[in-house]
């Protein structure tokens, strides 16, 4: 099953072990309905565990997609394993290994997701080796992490990349460097989404964001405000931004940082939307996304070991 892009470019279950991990262990939780989230576990030494949340369409744990490998999240996940901290990534529900959570794309609802996260943090509040739960949610991520919050409480969040507007607005912004055409077949059927209601027929070339099967999603995930979201949160947060990220802008963490009486923002000069230095030129950018040779940005990593290690 294929999960649609936000932008136009757009195991075995095991008992958790108080022994440190020498490799990465395949860890699968079970969800609220019983659907298997299978994830990489890298385990260390410390009291503290991070749970990395990957964003929007087919990207897996490891930060890639079909069309894109880089290796971000997997990157982070081991820059944070080096500095003694534990990490579990997993593969949302339909994607990767997890792909058999979903029998039909049409059945998937982002609230699935939120529920998926909310599974992951109650195995691991199980296990008494954990002082501390932090959540770290990238892209889409970001809204699912400040979601499941309210419902599933943690000890510290990390947004990475987050918008600040709901995704039909994310997508219509996303388009405004698209063709006037383009514009003019999209921002109809995104007003008919926005009134919570599907559309009937979508041109060909528009299947990718707009089919019938993922509508629903769609709706559901845009009924959440991200600026709202944020509000509600009462832990400490971190929210990162870099300057030459094509896809959410510096407004955005801005934004979202005005919304938390909570929160801290780090802007990273020249870092892209999955963690790398890039051009600000677009097409030079977007090349990055398919270099899994590039390192992630490492201001970024001390941050966030700097963020995680604060007591």
């Amino acid at each position: 099953m294929k999960r649609f892009f936000v932008a136009f470019f757009i195991s075995i279950s095991l008992c958790l072990s108080q022994e440190t991990s020498l490799f990465p262990t395949d860890l699968a939780v079970e969800s609220f309905d019983g659907v298997k989230i299978h994830g990489t576990y890298l385990e260390s030494n410390s009291d503290k565990l991070t749970i990395i949340v990957a964003g929007s369409g087919p990207t897996d744990r490891d930060g890639n997609n079909p069309l894109y490998k880089n290796n971000s999240l997997k990157m982070l996940a081991e820059a944070l394993y080096e500095q003694d901290i534990s990490s579990f990534r997993y593969d949302k529900r339909g994607i990767g290994a997890s792909v058999k959570g979903v029998m039909s794309e049409d059945l998937l609802m982002f609230d699935d997701y939120i529920n998926d996260l909310g599974s992951i943090i109650n195995f691991f509040k199980k296990t008494p080796k954990y002082n501390q739960i932090i959540v770290i949610g990238h892209s889409e991520g970001s809204l699912i992490s400040s979601i499941a919050f309210q419902k599933y409480s943690y000890d510290k969040f990390v947004s990475i990349a987050g918008t600040s507007v709901d995704i039909l607005s994310t997508i219509r912004n996303q388009l405004l460097n698209q063709p006037e055409f383009i514009q003019n077949m999209t921002n109809p059927i995104i007003d008919k989404l926005q009134l919570g209601q599907t559309v009937d027929s979508v041109p060909p070339m528009l299947n990718s964001l707009f089919r019938a099967s993922v509508q629903p999603f769609l709706i559901n995930m845009a009924s959440y405000e991200p600026i709202k979201q944020f509000s509600k949160i009462n832990i400490p947060i971190l929210i990162i931004q870099g300057t030459n990220d094509v896809q959410v802008s510096v407004q955005d963490a801005i934004s979202l940082d005005n919304a938390s009486p909570n929160s801290e923002m780090y802007i990273i000069e020249g870092m892209n939307h999955i963690f790398k230095q890039a051009s600000s030129n677009r097409l030079e950018n977007i090349k990055t996304y398919s270099d899994p040779t590039l390192e992630v940005n490492k201001d970024m990593v001390n941050k966030v070991v700097q963020f995680v290690r604060k007591e």
